[in-house]
């Protein structure tokens, strides 16, 4: 008798635009982790956003995959999270999540801000389930998020490709791209520092 094989899950896979922050962000937040070195280069200032919708299996940070966990985004949070990136020894912001680009209202307004107190001067990183295929025919909100990214690591979470060695990513579909370079050549361009 054959042995059954077991059903790999993977995650979801929306179509162009399906999937929609005006339409599910809460504008909450999971967490916020000021001056750590493990999300992204150099020491930064994380905020982790609540909801996401790729249910990715083995995700790291499953709580947040809920788009009513933790607490409102508020402008206190925002105004600590300006005066935290201000220390000269921070090197910038990253977004995670759950899903930046599914939480656009609170990603947009706090990089514009970023932007707006410090130019380039500090970098903005973030991470996402969607591919930067899936991007460029995405919503202008998230194309609005996209054009404020210095680095962006996409690709969904997939435990088939875990590996741990890998920089700054779990699984090894997903790529870290330098946004700038790519947007304005229109090809994925990775980052130039990646040793693996």
């Amino acid at each position: 008798m054959p042995t059954k094989q077991k059903r790999v899950r993977l995650p979801k896979n929306p179509q162009p635009q399906e999937w929609q922050a005006a339409d599910l962000s809460e504008q909450r937040i999971a967490s916020y982790k000021p001056f750590n070195f493990v999300d992204g280069e150099g020491v930064r200032c994380s905020l982790y956003v609540s909801g996401c919708k790729f249910d990715c299996p083995g995700c790291y940070n499953k709580v947040a995959q809920n788009f009513h966990f933790g607490t409102p985004y508020t402008q206190e949070l925002e105004d600590r999270i300006i005066d935290d990136l201000s220390q000269s020894y921070v090197q910038g912001l990253t977004l995670l999540g759950g899903e930046p680009f599914l939480n656009t209202q609170v990603c947009n307004r706090l990089c514009h801000r970023v932007r707006q107190e410090f130019g380039h001067d500090k970098d903005i990183w973030s991470w996402t389930g969607y591919t930067w295929d899936e991007l460029m025919k995405e919503s202008d909100d998230k194309k609005e998020l996209l054009s404020l990214l210095d680095i962006l690591v996409d690709g969904r979470f997939l435990q088939a490709k875990m590996d741990l060695t890998l920089q700054f990513r779990g699984s090894s579909n997903q790529r870290i791209i330098n946004v700038p370079e790519s947007l304005k050549t229109g090809n994925v361009v990775i980052w130039d520092k990646l040793v693996k």
